[in-house]
């Protein structure tokens, strides 16, 4: 068993207080799921929640808005990031509308978050799309 901790769609993240602070923050590192890369450091992003829809994980040549309908999850619970040169290691999408997704930049693994292009300085990472070590 490895020590990374991770909030599944069914069960959600009822033990929040193991990663998150009297102040709102990350204890622990946000790693990438799939390569184990660094996307935030301890105490970088403030836990936020939102409703945001974010399409199925895939590999980021195959995130495109398509017709009909996209896999996907609406998620609440993030981490909420104001500037984009906080982070240790996360890659963008092309424009998708007015969003940009955020994916692992060296596995390219995604979307595990999300931009609007609106807002400069909102970045959201789903706990749901990360690991906590």
């Amino acid at each position: 068993m490895d020590n990374h901790e991770q909030c599944s769609p069914s069960e959600g993240c009822a033990d929040r207080s193991a990663l998150v602070s009297e102040d709102g923050k990350n204890i622990k590192s946000v790693l990438c799921q799939r390569c184990g890369s660094k996307v935030l450091c301890p105490g970088m992003a403030v836990f936020a929640e939102k409703e945001l829809f974010l399409p199925a994980m895939r590999k980021k040549t195959t995130i495109t808005q398509s017709e009909g309908s996209v896999d996907g999850d609406k998620l609440t619970a993030y981490w909420l990031v104001d500037d984009m040169y906080t982070f240790e290691n996360v890659g963008f999408t092309k424009d998708v509308g007015r969003i940009k997704y955020l994916i692992c930049a060296d596995c390219e693994i995604g979307p595990i978050g999300w931009h609007c292009l609106d807002d400069k300085k909102s970045f959201y990472v789903a706990l749901e799309r990360v690991n906590h070590a």
